[in-house]
């Protein structure tokens, strides 16, 4: 029998608590709160418009997953409507604070690692684009940004997913400094 590598990976989520005060103290010294925000969440729709997905977030990890910039697709489309908040181990932006890198994923189950995941199950999420949220100066990750979709995208269309989602996470940590 094959060992199930979902469980490890779930293990290596743990949350740590002086982190969570640290990025709240960072998030704090610009006003920012982890609830939702204007401004961010203008960052999330047009994310969302820019690469045609339709959900995207700015997620602030703290004790929850926090969505201070939250786009849901039209309430008549047919697709759930997400809260802001979620779980700190479900999801995939729990991996992408703790490489400290963008994960571009087209088709979740293309990964064993990632496909087992309660999103999955919950909404039926099948493609994730992700970016840590580098307070500028450190090695602290605040967050992502990252768009989710219910269908699975195409391998080719990856590249140019992750440079929308990379240059929006930019400039979302450029407005959170100016604040």
């Amino acid at each position: 029998m094959t060992p199930d590598h979902r469980d490890l990976v779930l293990a290596t989520l743990r949350q740590d608590p002086a982190m969570i005060r640290t990025r709240r103290e960072l998030l704090a010294r610009h006003g920012v709160t982890g609830e939702a925000d204007d401004l961010l969440d203008a960052i999330a729709d047009r994310l969302a418009e820019e690469t045609g997905f339709p959900y995207s977030m700015v997620n602030f990890t703290l004790e929850r997953q926090r969505f201070a910039g939250l786009h849901n697709p039209a309430a008549d489309s047919g697709l759930p409507i997400v809260g802001r908040d979620m779980d700190p181990q479900h999801g995939w932006c729990p991996h992408v604070v703790n490489r400290k890198l963008g994960l571009p994923l087209h088709d979740v189950h293309a990964s064993r690692l990632y496909s087992g995941n309660p999103v999955v199950d919950a909404i039926g999420i099948n493609a994730y684009y992700g970016e840590p949220l580098i307070y500028p100066g450190t090695e602290i990750v605040l967050g992502t940004a990252c768009v989710i979709d219910q269908r699975v995208r195409e391998l080719t269309e990856s590249d140019a997913v992750m440079a929308i989602v990379e240059r929006v996470a930019a400039e979302t940590m450029a407005d959170v400094v100016a604040r």
